[in-house]
């Protein structure tokens, strides 16, 4: 098997979501076949060119109609496909950095605050309607929510225990994922890894959001999408709070029967 193509598959984050686990995911790894050596061309480059391409596909977003619609639905995946490209050149070279896994995080929040907020302008331009930019608002309000609830979990839990991020690190690499599918794997276990990664999509986080934006606007049916995104949003939102304070709440009781 080639050497550079197997080095190329072990960068694949093996807790992708949905859309990019088998497909912008592998896609990202074909291309940086044909490119990861080239020297000039780093990860935070790439990083720039998926906030860019995002940024004009909501340009066409705003300017609606089909061929505008479908020109920016195609702008979305790969923006998306940069944005795993970035990553899993890092890996690759061995250059991964904390700044640049902040930019890349920093610069995903917003893309998802930009697609969705044009979706919901496009829906209102063609119904004259303020429910898509209500809906727009609520899903990315709670998108936000979903991580927001934890890093307040992390500084809470910190306060009182300042060990509280190594204890979550070490509880992590217990349960670190194993390989079970893709290269130098049968056709039987590949189609087990398949079918199993397809109960990702009721997170729906950014891997669907990829699919449901793009399908959203080739048919056309914005205000259908922006419904399913803001109820999913607010559904993980509120659920996520609920059980980090739960979680709080039952450590700080076991603390005080110590």
């Amino acid at each position: 098997m080639n050497e550079k193509l197997t080095r190329l598959w072990a960068t694949k984050n093996k807790n992708d979501e949905w859309w990019s686990s088998f497909v912008t995911s592998p896609l990202a790894i074909a291309i940086n076949y044909l490119v990861v050596d080239i020297r000039w061309l780093n990860p935070n480059l790439i990083t720039l060119f998926s906030f860019i391409t995002a940024i004009i596909s909501a340009l066409f977003i705003v300017a609606s109609g089909t061929a505008n619609f479908i020109i920016a639905a195609i702008l979305i995946h790969w923006s998306h496909i940069l944005d795993c490209m970035d990553g899993q050149m890092a890996r690759y070279r061995k250059t991964s950095s904390l700044s640049g896994s902040f930019f890349d995080k920093l610069t995903d929040q917003i893309q998802v605050t930009i697609w969705f907020g044009s979706v919901g302008y496009a829906a209102y331009a063609q119904s004259q309607s303020v429910l898509p930019i209500f809906l727009a608002f609520t899903g990315v309000a709670f998108y936000s929510l979903r991580g927001y609830v934890k890093y307040v979990t992390i500084y809470t839990e910190m306060s009182r225990n300042s060990g509280y991020l190594e204890r979550l690190s070490k509880e992590a690499s217990r349960v670190k994922k194993k390989e079970t599918a893709g290269l130098g794997y049968g056709v039987l276990a590949n189609f087990r890894w398949f079918m199993g990664e397809q109960k990702k999509f009721f997170s729906f986080d950014e891997g669907v959001f990829i699919f449901m934006l793009s399908l959203a606007l080739v048919i056309d049916k914005l205000t259908p999408m922006l419904w399913v995104f803001a109820t999913s949003q607010l559904f993980h939102g509120l659920t996520r709070g609920w059980q980090r304070g739960y979680q709080i709440s039952r450590n700080q009781t076991v603390i005080n029967k110590k």
